[in-house]
């Protein structure tokens, strides 16, 4: 069944998320109040009801608004070059989505990837910085910090929507497919409205 899924997903999304369909149309009454929730928990979170964590280093957010891939993580490894480039030593945070663990936890060059999650697991070979995992993605950087006292910038490769983490910096990106049909989940692909995009303050 596992298997079946991301196929079904993948049909779905090509049927109704990237244009409007009927059953996009009948969806939209549950998007609006998905929007609605949406625009609450950020202002439980702008307002402090809801905690965030401020790190001592710069936060780099590379996330998207829509769901699937979108080529995050190939940019995370660019931006790792980039920084090294101009002198800086990041470290990279990652859900570790696919993987079993919650972390947070280092994940290293032949960890089991079914455990820590594939894309971890190709950052943490490929990018030569330390690479930890956690769904708590602030816990996850605190345990990243303490172990590599030298770490002065963070990246993420996604979390645009945890805000339990403050960032400095975000980077939302889009394939080609931009943002489909432009409706909220589950009548379009996007997490967040459109608009977030030139949201300055999240």
């Amino acid at each position: 069944m596992e298997a079946v899924r991301p196929t079904f997903i993948a049909g779905f999304a090509a049927r109704h998320w990237y244009r409007l369909s009927p059953v996009s149309v009948l969806l939209f009454p549950i998007s609006l109040v998905f929007r609605l929730l949406v625009a609450f928990r950020r202002l439980l979170f702008r307002l402090g009801v809801l905690p965030s964590v401020r790190l001592k280093v710069p936060v780099i957010i590379v996330g998207n608004l829509t769901v699937g891939g979108t080529g995050k993580t190939p940019l995370v490894l660019a931006l790792v070059e980039a920084l090294r480039a101009r002198g800086l030593r990041p470290g990279i945070l990652s859900r570790g989505y696919g993987g079993t663990e919650a972390g947070p936890r280092a994940v290293n060059a032949g960890d089991d990837a079914a455990r820590a999650g594939d894309e971890p697991l190709l950052l943490a070979e490929r990018s030569g910085c330390p690479v930890w995992i956690g769904a708590d993605r602030a816990a996850a950087a605190r345990a990243l910090l303490a172990a590599h006292a030298r770490c002065d910038v963070v990246l993420c490769d996604d979390g645009l929507q945890h805000y339990h983490l403050q960032r400095d910096f975000e980077i939302a990106v889009e394939d080609e497919r931009g943002l489909g049909n432009g409706l909220l989940l589950p009548a379009g692909p996007l997490r967040e409205p459109a608009d977030r995009r030139v949201t300055r303050r999240w």
